[in-house]
Protein backbone atom coordinates (compact mmCIF):
# COMPACT_ATOMS: atom_id res chain seq x y z
CA UNK A 1 0.00 0.00 0.00
CA UNK A 2 1.10 3.57 -0.65
CA UNK A 3 2.34 5.48 2.42
CA UNK A 4 0.44 8.46 3.77
CA UNK A 5 3.48 10.76 3.50
CA UNK A 6 6.28 10.96 0.96
CA UNK A 7 9.34 12.76 2.30
CA UNK A 8 11.41 14.59 -0.33
CA UNK A 9 15.08 15.07 0.57
CA UNK A 10 17.49 16.39 -2.11
CA UNK A 11 21.20 16.18 -1.40
CA UNK A 12 24.58 16.99 -2.86
CA UNK A 13 27.49 15.90 -0.66
CA UNK A 14 27.46 17.48 2.85
CA UNK A 15 27.12 13.98 4.29
CA UNK A 16 28.05 15.33 7.74
CA UNK A 17 24.68 17.10 7.82
CA UNK A 18 22.76 14.57 5.74
CA UNK A 19 23.17 11.85 8.37
CA UNK A 20 21.44 14.01 11.00
CA UNK A 21 18.61 14.89 8.59
CA UNK A 22 17.97 11.23 7.79
CA UNK A 23 18.20 10.19 11.46
CA UNK A 24 15.54 12.77 12.28
CA UNK A 25 13.23 11.05 9.78
CA UNK A 26 13.94 7.57 11.11
CA UNK A 27 13.04 8.64 14.66
CA UNK A 28 9.65 10.16 13.81
CA UNK A 29 6.76 9.03 16.01
CA UNK A 30 4.60 8.89 12.86
CA UNK A 31 5.94 6.03 10.76
CA UNK A 32 3.67 5.70 7.69
CA UNK A 33 6.09 7.35 5.29
CA UNK A 34 8.50 6.78 2.45
CA UNK A 35 11.76 8.70 2.16
CA UNK A 36 12.88 9.64 -1.35
CA UNK A 37 16.45 10.93 -1.46
CA UNK A 38 17.26 12.73 -4.71
CA UNK A 39 21.04 12.70 -4.99
CA UNK A 40 22.38 15.39 -7.35
CA UNK A 41 25.53 13.51 -8.35
CA UNK A 42 27.32 13.45 -4.98
CA UNK A 43 30.86 12.18 -4.47
CA UNK A 44 32.05 8.81 -3.20
CA UNK A 45 31.54 9.38 0.53
CA UNK A 46 27.90 10.39 0.17
CA UNK A 47 27.28 7.69 -2.45
CA UNK A 48 28.57 5.02 -0.04
CA UNK A 49 26.27 6.28 2.72
CA UNK A 50 23.27 6.28 0.39
CA UNK A 51 24.01 2.72 -0.75
CA UNK A 52 23.70 1.59 2.85
CA UNK A 53 20.67 3.78 3.47
CA UNK A 54 18.61 2.42 0.60
CA UNK A 55 18.72 -1.05 2.15
CA UNK A 56 15.96 0.22 4.45
CA UNK A 57 12.55 -0.75 3.01
CA UNK A 58 11.05 2.73 3.40
CA UNK A 59 13.92 4.49 1.58
CA UNK A 60 14.35 5.08 -2.13
CA UNK A 61 17.43 6.77 -3.60
CA UNK A 62 17.28 8.54 -6.96
CA UNK A 63 20.75 8.95 -8.47
CA UNK A 64 20.67 11.99 -10.74
CA UNK A 65 23.19 13.60 -13.03
CA UNK A 66 24.55 16.70 -11.31
CA UNK A 67 22.66 19.85 -12.25
CA UNK A 68 23.31 22.13 -9.27
CA UNK A 69 19.59 22.99 -9.34
CA UNK A 70 17.69 21.82 -6.23
CA UNK A 71 14.35 22.22 -8.00
CA UNK A 72 15.28 19.62 -10.59
CA UNK A 73 16.19 17.16 -7.83
CA UNK A 74 13.00 17.87 -5.87
CA UNK A 75 10.79 17.54 -8.95
CA UNK A 76 12.39 14.20 -9.80
CA UNK A 77 11.52 12.99 -6.30
CA UNK A 78 8.00 14.42 -6.52
CA UNK A 79 7.33 12.48 -9.71
CA UNK A 80 8.32 9.28 -7.85
CA UNK A 81 6.25 10.08 -4.74
CA UNK A 82 3.28 7.86 -3.86
CA UNK A 83 2.01 9.44 -0.65
CA UNK A 84 -1.22 11.37 -0.19
CA UNK A 85 0.87 14.10 1.43
CA UNK A 86 4.38 15.32 0.70
CA UNK A 87 6.79 16.69 3.30
CA UNK A 88 10.07 18.39 2.43
CA UNK A 89 13.37 18.23 4.28
CA UNK A 90 16.63 19.88 3.24
CA UNK A 91 19.78 17.86 3.82
CA UNK A 92 21.24 20.35 6.32
CA UNK A 93 18.09 20.67 8.45
CA UNK A 94 16.42 18.24 10.84
CA UNK A 95 13.05 17.49 12.41
CA UNK A 96 12.03 16.97 16.00
CA UNK A 97 10.44 13.52 16.58
CA UNK A 98 6.77 14.58 16.65
CA UNK A 99 6.93 16.79 13.55
CA UNK A 100 5.06 14.51 11.17
CA UNK A 101 2.61 13.29 13.82
CA UNK A 102 1.44 16.77 14.84
CA UNK A 103 1.30 17.96 11.26
CA UNK A 104 -0.79 14.97 10.19
CA UNK A 105 -3.14 15.58 13.13
CA UNK A 106 -3.55 19.13 11.86
CA UNK A 107 -4.45 17.96 8.36
CA UNK A 108 -7.00 15.46 9.69
CA UNK A 109 -8.66 18.14 11.84
CA UNK A 110 -8.84 20.72 9.04
CA UNK A 111 -8.90 18.87 5.72
CA UNK A 112 -10.06 21.94 3.79
CA UNK A 113 -6.61 23.48 4.29
CA UNK A 114 -4.47 21.53 1.88
CA UNK A 115 -1.03 22.52 3.10
CA UNK A 116 0.64 23.36 6.39
CA UNK A 117 3.90 24.36 8.01
CA UNK A 118 5.43 24.30 11.48
CA UNK A 119 7.47 26.83 13.43
CA UNK A 120 11.25 26.55 13.35
CA UNK A 121 14.33 27.09 15.45
CA UNK A 122 17.75 27.99 14.09
CA UNK A 123 20.86 26.03 14.98
CA UNK A 124 24.57 26.65 14.53
CA UNK A 125 26.76 24.52 12.29
CA UNK A 126 27.51 22.19 15.23
CA UNK A 127 23.80 21.67 15.93
CA UNK A 128 23.57 23.88 19.04
CA UNK A 129 20.55 26.16 19.32
CA UNK A 130 21.00 29.84 18.52
CA UNK A 131 20.27 31.98 21.55
CA UNK A 132 18.41 35.27 21.57
CA UNK A 133 16.62 34.66 18.29
CA UNK A 134 13.75 37.10 17.62
CA UNK A 135 10.17 35.86 17.66
CA UNK A 136 9.07 35.14 14.11
CA UNK A 137 5.61 35.46 12.63
CA UNK A 138 3.78 32.24 11.73
CA UNK A 139 0.49 33.43 10.20
CA UNK A 140 -2.14 30.98 9.01
CA UNK A 141 -5.07 31.19 6.65
CA UNK A 142 -4.55 33.40 3.58
CA UNK A 143 -0.86 34.27 3.63
CA UNK A 144 -0.07 35.48 0.10
CA UNK A 145 0.58 39.03 1.35
CA UNK A 146 2.93 38.15 4.26
CA UNK A 147 4.79 35.74 1.98
CA UNK A 148 5.20 38.54 -0.57
CA UNK A 149 6.67 40.76 2.18
CA UNK A 150 8.84 37.94 3.61
CA UNK A 151 6.87 38.41 6.82
CA UNK A 152 5.87 34.75 7.21
CA UNK A 153 8.55 32.50 8.70
CA UNK A 154 8.12 29.50 6.42
CA UNK A 155 10.99 27.28 5.38
CA UNK A 156 10.76 24.36 3.00
CA UNK A 157 11.71 21.82 5.68
CA UNK A 158 8.60 22.87 7.62
CA UNK A 159 6.07 22.38 4.81
CA UNK A 160 3.65 19.52 4.15
CA UNK A 161 1.15 19.61 1.29
CA UNK A 162 -1.29 17.35 -0.49
CA UNK A 163 0.47 15.72 -3.42
CA UNK A 164 -2.59 16.55 -5.54
CA UNK A 165 -2.20 20.24 -4.66
CA UNK A 166 1.48 20.19 -5.62
CA UNK A 167 0.53 18.63 -8.95
CA UNK A 168 -2.14 21.29 -9.39
CA UNK A 169 0.31 24.20 -8.94
CA UNK A 170 2.99 22.58 -11.08
CA UNK A 171 5.74 21.55 -8.64
CA UNK A 172 8.89 23.69 -8.47
CA UNK A 173 9.79 26.23 -11.15
CA UNK A 174 13.13 24.92 -12.41
CA UNK A 175 13.86 28.29 -14.04
CA UNK A 176 13.69 30.01 -10.62
CA UNK A 177 17.28 29.55 -9.34
CA UNK A 178 16.75 31.23 -5.97
CA UNK A 179 13.61 31.82 -3.90
CA UNK A 180 12.19 28.72 -5.57
CA UNK A 181 10.73 27.78 -2.18
CA UNK A 182 8.81 31.06 -1.76
CA UNK A 183 7.70 30.79 -5.37
CA UNK A 184 6.09 27.47 -4.47
CA UNK A 185 4.63 28.82 -1.20
CA UNK A 186 3.05 31.77 -2.99
CA UNK A 187 1.45 29.51 -5.59
CA UNK A 188 0.18 27.13 -2.90
CA UNK A 189 -1.32 30.08 -1.00
CA UNK A 190 -3.32 31.08 -4.08
CA UNK A 191 -5.08 27.70 -4.06
CA UNK A 192 -5.55 26.98 -0.35
CA UNK A 193 -5.40 28.53 3.08
CA UNK A 194 -2.59 27.16 5.24
CA UNK A 195 -2.56 25.61 8.71
CA UNK A 196 0.26 26.12 11.22
CA UNK A 197 1.74 24.20 14.11
CA UNK A 198 3.18 26.98 16.28
CA UNK A 199 5.44 24.59 18.19
CA UNK A 200 9.01 24.68 16.78
CA UNK A 201 9.47 21.25 15.20
CA UNK A 202 12.12 22.06 12.58
CA UNK A 203 15.70 23.00 13.23
CA UNK A 204 17.24 24.97 10.38
CA UNK A 205 21.02 24.90 10.29
CA UNK A 206 23.15 27.98 9.61
CA UNK A 207 26.53 27.31 7.99
CA UNK A 208 28.89 28.55 5.28
CA UNK A 209 27.90 26.06 2.56
CA UNK A 210 24.37 27.28 1.87
CA UNK A 211 23.24 27.10 -1.74
CA UNK A 212 21.77 30.61 -1.33
CA UNK A 213 24.99 32.19 -0.01
CA UNK A 214 25.52 34.14 -3.28
CA UNK A 215 23.81 37.41 -2.39
CA UNK A 216 23.72 38.85 -5.91
CA UNK A 217 22.11 35.77 -7.43
CA UNK A 218 19.75 35.45 -4.49
CA UNK A 219 18.48 39.03 -4.90
CA UNK A 220 18.25 38.58 -8.68
CA UNK A 221 16.16 35.49 -8.04
CA UNK A 222 13.81 37.46 -5.83
CA UNK A 223 13.54 40.15 -8.51
CA UNK A 224 12.41 37.46 -10.96
CA UNK A 225 9.94 36.08 -8.43
CA UNK A 226 8.38 39.50 -7.72
CA UNK A 227 7.98 40.11 -11.43
CA UNK A 228 6.39 36.71 -11.86
CA UNK A 229 3.89 37.41 -9.05
CA UNK A 230 2.92 40.87 -10.31
CA UNK A 231 -0.34 39.81 -12.05
CA UNK A 232 -1.57 37.97 -8.95
CA UNK A 233 -0.54 40.80 -6.63
CA UNK A 234 -2.42 43.33 -8.75
CA UNK A 235 -5.47 41.06 -8.91
CA UNK A 236 -5.49 40.90 -5.11
CA UNK A 237 -5.11 44.68 -4.72
CA UNK A 238 -1.50 44.44 -3.55
CA UNK A 239 0.18 46.55 -6.21
CA UNK A 240 1.58 49.09 -3.72
CA UNK A 241 3.07 46.34 -1.54
CA UNK A 242 4.59 44.62 -4.57
CA UNK A 243 6.15 47.87 -5.80
CA UNK A 244 7.59 48.59 -2.36
CA UNK A 245 9.17 45.13 -2.30
CA UNK A 246 10.54 45.55 -5.84
CA UNK A 247 11.99 48.96 -5.02
CA UNK A 248 13.75 47.72 -1.90
CA UNK A 249 15.05 44.63 -3.70
CA UNK A 250 16.38 46.73 -6.59
CA UNK A 251 18.22 49.00 -4.13
CA UNK A 252 19.75 45.97 -2.44
CA UNK A 253 20.75 44.57 -5.83
CA UNK A 254 22.48 47.83 -6.74
CA UNK A 255 24.47 47.60 -3.48
CA UNK A 256 25.30 43.95 -4.04
CA UNK A 257 26.51 44.52 -7.60
CA UNK A 258 28.60 47.50 -6.45
CA UNK A 259 30.17 45.35 -3.76
CA UNK A 260 31.33 42.81 -6.33
CA UNK A 261 32.69 45.43 -8.74
CA UNK A 262 29.91 44.97 -11.30
CA UNK A 263 29.34 48.68 -11.73
CA UNK A 264 27.28 48.59 -14.92
CA UNK A 265 24.71 46.29 -13.35
CA UNK A 266 24.77 48.43 -10.20
CA UNK A 267 23.95 51.54 -12.21
CA UNK A 268 21.20 49.71 -14.08
CA UNK A 269 19.38 48.83 -10.88
CA UNK A 270 20.11 52.22 -9.33
CA UNK A 271 18.40 53.81 -12.34
CA UNK A 272 15.21 52.00 -11.36
CA UNK A 273 14.79 54.24 -8.30
CA UNK A 274 11.11 55.18 -8.06
CA UNK A 275 9.75 58.70 -7.87
CA UNK A 276 10.36 60.05 -4.39
CA UNK A 277 13.19 57.61 -3.75
CA UNK A 278 15.19 60.36 -2.05
CA UNK A 279 12.85 59.91 0.95
CA UNK A 280 13.77 56.22 1.31
CA UNK A 281 16.87 55.32 3.30
CA UNK A 282 17.66 52.12 1.37
CA UNK A 283 18.07 54.12 -1.85
CA UNK A 284 20.50 56.55 -0.17
CA UNK A 285 22.52 53.59 1.09
CA UNK A 286 22.51 52.09 -2.41
CA UNK A 287 23.64 55.35 -3.99
CA UNK A 288 26.52 55.63 -1.51
CA UNK A 289 27.62 52.05 -2.19
CA UNK A 290 27.56 52.54 -5.96
CA UNK A 291 29.41 55.87 -5.73
CA UNK A 292 32.07 54.31 -3.51
CA UNK A 293 32.61 51.50 -6.02
CA UNK A 294 33.72 54.10 -8.61
CA UNK A 295 36.31 55.65 -6.29
CA UNK A 296 40.00 54.75 -6.93
CA UNK A 297 41.46 52.01 -4.74
CA UNK A 298 43.63 54.49 -2.80
CA UNK A 299 40.58 56.59 -1.95
CA UNK A 300 38.68 53.53 -0.67
CA UNK A 301 41.72 52.48 1.39
CA UNK A 302 42.05 55.98 2.89
CA UNK A 303 38.36 55.96 3.76
CA UNK A 304 38.69 52.61 5.54
CA UNK A 305 41.70 53.88 7.51
CA UNK A 306 39.79 56.95 8.61
CA UNK A 307 36.72 55.01 9.60
CA UNK A 308 38.10 51.75 10.97
CA UNK A 309 41.77 52.36 11.77
CA UNK A 310 45.11 51.61 10.11
CA UNK A 311 44.69 47.81 10.00
CA UNK A 312 41.53 48.07 7.93
CA UNK A 313 43.48 48.99 4.79
CA UNK A 314 44.30 45.29 4.48
CA UNK A 315 40.59 44.36 4.37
Amino acid sequence: MAPQVSIILPCYNRVQYLRYAVDSVLTQTFQDWELIVADDGSGAETATYLTELEKLPQVKVLRLQHSGNPSIARNSALRAARGTYVAFLDSDDLWLPTKLELQMDLHRSCAARRWSYVALERIHEDGSLMQGEPRRQTPDGAIFEPLLRLAACVCLSSVMAERALLEQVGFFDEAQPFFEDFDLFLRLSLHSHVSVVVQPLVRMRSHTEHYSANRVDMLAGRARLLGKMQPEAERLGLRAILQQQQNENNANLARAYAGTGRRREALRFLSRAPEGAWRQQHWWVARAAVAKSFAPAWVRAAYRRLRYGSDSAQL
